[in-house]
């Protein structure tokens, strides 16, 4: 990502964080900086088409450790699908390993993204008291999965509003393009994958779990800093 782009999004993300900010300035500032990231996408994508030696596919592995293993997992899938990266969720001792597959500028976008949403979502979990008699795990667990969902939501509507601004006819092909080629690089490595069954999460923290997602910060707080993912994760 450009400086000047690094630069950008570290002004925005600054005023979105002023204790002098109303709520809805706030909240446009973060939108602002969302939409910077999503239009890097858009941009990297378009160059690539004609010079495909600037964005390569391919692919990392990303080790998961408890607590919460699965949860984290479910929030890196709920940042990595929108940006056009797929991931196989492997068992691994007491966590998982994570392999992600997209273009090399796709896989930035994640790793930044998700690195600021694992410590915003620590942060909210935080401060938000479990309710009387219910059990910390169940709650804390159905409060990521509303994270992670309504994360997932908002970055889907940044990369559509991305996509159908870039005043381009042909992005829409090339976005296309990129995805069915990271889905063929998946399947080289995968052929016989098969989709996990879904999760029943019996705690009441979704609600406040997906408000804490409407107010997340989508920029990345350490914009620039290079592959942070395995770190946050190991904390």
């Amino acid at each position: 990502m450009s400086e000047a782009m690094l630069s950008k999004v570290r002004k925005l993300l600054a005023q979105a964080e002023d204790p002098a900010c109303t709520p809805a300035e706030s909240a446009a500032f973060t939108a602002k900086a969302t939409e910077l990231i999503a239009r890097y996408g858009v941009d990297r994508a378009l160059l690539a088409a004609r010079l495909p030696a600037t964005d390569p596919v391919g692919d990392r592995v990303v080790d998961i450790v408890a607590p919460y293993a699965r949860d984290k997992v479910g929030l890196l899938a709920a940042v990595a699908e929108p940006l056009r990266c797929r991931c196989v969720r492997r068992r691994q001792g007491n966590g998982f390993a994570l392999h992600l597959f997209g273009f090399a500028s796709d896989l930035e976008r994640v790793d930044l993204l998700f690195t600021s949403l694992l410590v915003q979502a620590a942060h909210g979990l935080a401060g938000t008291p479990v309710p009387a008699g219910e059990h910390p795990v169940a709650f804390r667990r159905s409060w990521l999965a509303g994270f992670a969902q309504v994360i997932g939501g908002r970055l889907w509507a940044a990369e559509t509003a991305a996509a159908s601004g870039a005043g381009t006819p042909s992005v829409a092909l090339v976005l296309a393009d990129r995805s069915d080629r990271v889905q063929r690089r998946l399947a080289e490595q995968y052929p016989r994958l098969r989709t996990a069954p879904p999760r029943r999460l019996a705690g009441t923290g979704f609600g406040s779990g997906a408000e804490a997602g409407r107010r997340a910060d989508l920029g990345g707080r350490d914009l620039g800093t290079g592959s942070a993912v395995g770190r946050q994760l190991r904390r």
